[in-house]
Formats: structure tokens, sequence, C-alpha cells
């Protein structure tokens, strides 16, 4: 079985290595990387499962790089590791395309719990279920695109994320503090709206290019996806 690739892009050699240490633990091939540059070279240059990124690194900001590797057509998962932990950062940090936020120091049993889910949910991407279908909607897994049609819907990796969360869901309400834990990885409410303007812009979306509203709103419980309003809307 191949070892899964991750990288690491960390100027801390400390941490560099107990990184390192906790993903080959879990079977992985690791490479380290130790300044923006060189990490964003390696990881648009490479193919990697998973993407491990120190914020305050020489020549830049790592959350800076998520943007550029979503350009390139990256579909590595990003995990955050950062002394930048307060609510507000792990949130920037978030809404900038990171899978995951895990603030400095951090406890080597967290890391490697947060990795490993890492993992499956790179396994659970690329497995042979790759296509969600809803009537004319589909939803591709491996290649994270969304399609109504013959129209490819243009949609943002959180955005995907939060679709796919409602499709696996669909016909359930889900509760915002259920999207934010999932879709989010955070286990409390930050008190900002940022569930439901990804919500609000996702609906859009969706309905201009397909004209069916999906997402509904169910009073009192949170959100519905299904082509068909339910009753609780």
């Amino acid at each position: 079985m191949t070892k899964p690739p991750v990288l690491i892009i960390e100027d801390d050699p400390v941490s560099a290595e107990t990184i390192a240490e906790v993903a080959q633990g879990l079977g992985c091939h690791t490479q380290i990387e130790d300044t923006y540059d060189t990490g964003l070279a390696a990881a648009t240059g490479g193919v990697f499962e998973l993407i491990i990124v120190d914020r305050m690194l020489p020549g830049g900001d790592g959350i800076d790089a998520i943007a550029k590797l979503r350009g390139a057509g990256s579909n590595a998962l990003v995990l955050v590791v950062s002394a930048l932990g307060r609510a507000a950062n792990k949130i920037e940090g978030l809404e900038r395309g990171a899978d995951d936020y895990l603030a400095k120091p951090f406890d080597a049993d967290e890391l490697r719990a947060r990795v490993q889910a890492l993992l499956r949910r790179a396994r659970m991407q690329t497995s042979d279920n790759d296509l969600l279908v809803f009537g004319d909607l589909e939803i591709r897994l491996k290649a994270r695109t969304v399609h109504y049609q013959l129209t490819h819907i243009k949609v943002t990796p959180k955005e995907f994320d939060l679709l796919t969360f409602f499709a696996r869901n669909a016909g359930e309400a889900v509760t915002r503090m259920q999207l934010l834990s999932e879709v989010w990885n955070l286990h409390f409410d930050p008190g900002t709206n940022v569930v439901d303007v990804h919500i609000s812009r996702l609906r859009r979306k969706l309905e201009a290019d397909t004209g069916v509203t999906y997402i509904h709103t169910a009073r009192g419980e949170g959100y519905v996806f299904s082509p068909v309003a339910p009753e609780a809307a």
C-alpha cells in the first residue's frame, strides 16, 4: 500500500520534527520545507494528500498560500498549525480555505487525531463512491466539482465542503453547530454569521444556475438539503 504523501511547511525545526514523527507514525511519507516560497513550490509541484502549514513563515503567511494552491488545482487537504491561535485567527484560516486549524503549543495526541481524521477524509474523497447525484445535480468528489446538466457550477473549496455535507445528510435538518463542527472544524460558536453567509452564497449560486432551491431553512432546527421544499421550511 502506498504511503500517503504529507508536506510539512514549518520553519521551527522542533515543531517540524514532531509533526513529521506523528505523520510517519500514521504510515505517511513526509517532506519538510521551511520557507513560504519553497513550501509553495513543493505544494504546487507535487501531489500530496495532506499539507500541514505554519502561518508565520520566512517569506509570508502560510494561509496566503492556500488560495494559490487552490488556484493551481490542488485538492490536498490543509491543516494550519500556528501560534496565532485566537478564535479570530482560526476563523480567518478556515475561511481562507484551510480544512482544519490547530493552535500551538499543541499536544501530540491531538495532532495525531487531527491528522488521522484528515487522512480518513482524503481516502473517503478518493474512494470509488465518487458521485453524489440529485436529479440533474451531480457532485463529483474526486474532482471536487459541481455540475447541473451540462453547466459547471463554480464553488469555492469551503462551499464544496458545505454542499457535500448537506448532500450526505439530504432530507435531514442540520444545525448551525453541526455545520461549524463538521465543515469548519469549530467546536464552539464563534459568534459570527460565517455559516449563514456561506449558505446564502451557496444557495444563490445553486438557484442561479439550476432554477431549483436545494437548501431550505427549517425554522427552529437549521437547514435542510432537498430539491423539494420540506414541510418544516
